[in-house]
């Protein structure tokens, strides 16, 4: 396994949770990264990128101002801290890897992301 997702939970409405993706790839540090999140019956939905130098960020409208994505190259990891949480953000939550290096603008298809973690489910209650 490649990207190795964690942090997910079970956690009331208005509280918050930080996802962790550790990426064992040689590549990571010139890949764009995002996260995604698929609720049961739902299609895969884009939450969130990060540029591969870290210093541009994207947001779906439904996260943004909530959620804030960051990655560390030194440690090969990207982070996705939700904070403000709602029952709606229940999901298993998936961390992705663009395979295109130095690649600029941001992607929102999950079928542009060639690398996956495995995800990590994350529950909120009312």
């Amino acid at each position: 396994v490649q990207l190795q997702a964690s942090g997910g939970g079970l956690v009331q409405a208005g509280g918050s949770l930080r996802l962790s993706c550790a990426d064992s790839r040689r590549t990571f540090n010139s890949n764009m990264m995002a996260w995604f999140r698929q609720a049961p019956g739902k299609d895969r939905e884009f939450v969130a990128a990060i540029s591969w130098t870290g210093r541009q960020t994207y947001y779906s409208d439904t996260v943004k101002g909530r959620f804030t994505i960051s990655r560390d190259n030194a440690k090969s990891t990207v982070y996705l801290q939700m904070d403000d949480l709602k029952p709606e953000d229940t999901a298993l939550y998936s961390c992705a890897a663009l395979a295109e290096r130095h690649y600029w603008s941001f992607k929102t298809d999950p079928d542009d992301y060639s690398y996956w973690g495995q995800g990590t489910e994350v529950t909120v209650s009312s």
